[in-house]
């Protein structure tokens, strides 16, 4: 049976989506909504044909939605809106409600709405999407596509945190791990890909949010993320992984509430926080050519915390047999991998320099003991699988 799926990624003031053919996974339009409740906003659509791009005002989400398919149906993509058989919905945070995708219903979005407290940026503009959805094409399958789902195989000796026992059987208190549908993407291209060396990887997905995750014979075996996406690497905005003393000092201090300090750990540390000058990467590294010394800073934080994760994971998987970067800064900042894997000579890895720069496939010597590869992540294919396997059910 074919069938026509949107994946969609629910931001804050953004409505992302990839309308798939399947089982071909073929790629028959995408595009997104930016600037959502702004006067400005900006929509953009590609189709194999041509590019459409509109500057407009979207007030919300449903508006968003009606204008996403208004033009699938305009541009003759679709010539009905019931040819859209499944929509995915990627949300950050399932608990231990989800290990693997699921059909949507009341008791599922009021999960979701649940998981908010420890996803405050995702689940809440990810349950905007799903009732917008709703309201626009209610009687077309919806599908929820969890983070954290991948990472469900984590093994609790590592999942657990060393506070009292009672508050993860009360609340759930462990490391969920999120960036799942990357993670399980790169892991299925590299045994796809690279049969023999599938067997322990380590998946650095490096964005503005940021992940790395261990995964051996397929299976999650730990993430650098924890109870929340707040936790592992420096990120944008996020500060990562942080003494929790500082959290009661800020708060003695600076007289900030707990609403105030999770602002500051979400919104104003990290890359950001560091140099006081961006959360983009490319901005840093310009600045630090022109000497801006905390942009250096920034930038050496960022790749210090990235190799001890990798370190730490290579000692928990005995040993690695493929790095691979991914999402912006993994697939196509050269310089950023390069430095990152300067410290594994222990581990007998081989850069290609010139492969490097040139975000090839393979950017490990052919005598490397470790193969470094850079694959670009599609978050939206693994969602658009999901919703086709529940559509097959």
């Amino acid at each position: 049976m074919t069938a026509k799926i949107l994946a969609i990624n629910s931001g804050s003031s953004s409505l992302k989506f990839k309308l798939y053919l399947m089982p071909a996974e073929d790629v028959i339009a995408s595009g997104q909504v930016e600037r959502i409740g702004q006067t400005q906003s900006q929509f953009t659509m590609k189709t194999p044909q041509q590019k459409i791009e509109q500057t407009l005002q979207v007030k919300d989400h449903v508006t968003a939605v009606q204008l996403v398919i208004d033009q699938l149906l305009a541009q003759r993509v679709i010539e009905a809106m019931t040819e859209i058989n499944g929509v995915g919905h990627r949300i950050s945070n399932g608990g231990d409600y989800y290990q693997k995708a699921v059909v949507i219903d009341d008791l599922v979005e009021q999960r979701i709405d649940e998981m908010a407290t420890l996803s405050p940026l995702h689940n809440p503009v990810n349950l905007l999407g799903i009732k917008a959805f709703k309201q626009i094409l209610p009687n077309t399958m919806q599908v929820a596509i969890f983070d954290t789902a991948f990472n469900s195989t984590i093994p609790k000796q590592n999942a657990l945190y060393a506070i009292p026992y009672e508050y993860y059987e009360k609340y759930g208190i462990r490391k969920y791990g999120f960036h799942g549908p990357s993670h399980q993407y790169i892991t299925e291209q590299v045994q796809a890909l690279f049969p023999a060396k599938s067997h322990k990887i380590i998946s650095c997905h490096l964005g503005s949010g940021a992940s790395i995750s261990a995964i051996q014979d397929g299976q999650t075996l730990d993430n650098s993320m924890g109870f929340t996406p707040l936790a592992g690497l420096i990120m944008g905005t996020r500060s990562g992984d942080i003494d929790p003393q500082i959290v009661p000092f800020l708060e003695e201090q600076e007289g900030l509430s707990s609403a105030e300090i999770k602002a500051v750990l979400n919104g104003k540390s990290g890359l950001l926080g560091i140099s006081g000058y961006s959360n983009d990467i490319r901005d840093l590294e310009e600045a630090s050519a022109r000497g801006n010394q905390r942009a250096t800073l920034a930038l050496q934080m960022f790749v210090h915390r990235i190799q001890t994760y990798i370190g730490s994971y290579v000692a928990e998987l005995n040993g690695v047999d493929t790095i691979v970067f991914t999402a912006g800064i993994g697939e196509h900042d050269g310089l950023i991998r390069s430095q990152v894997m300067a410290n594994f000579d222990y581990l007998n890895v081989k850069i290609d320099e010139q492969q490097n720069q040139a975000n090839a496939l393979v950017i490990s010597q052919p005598d490397s003991a470790v193969t470094i590869l850079v694959i670009p992540t599609d978050e939206e294919i693994v969602i658009a699988r999901d919703v086709y396997r529940q559509l097959m059910k």
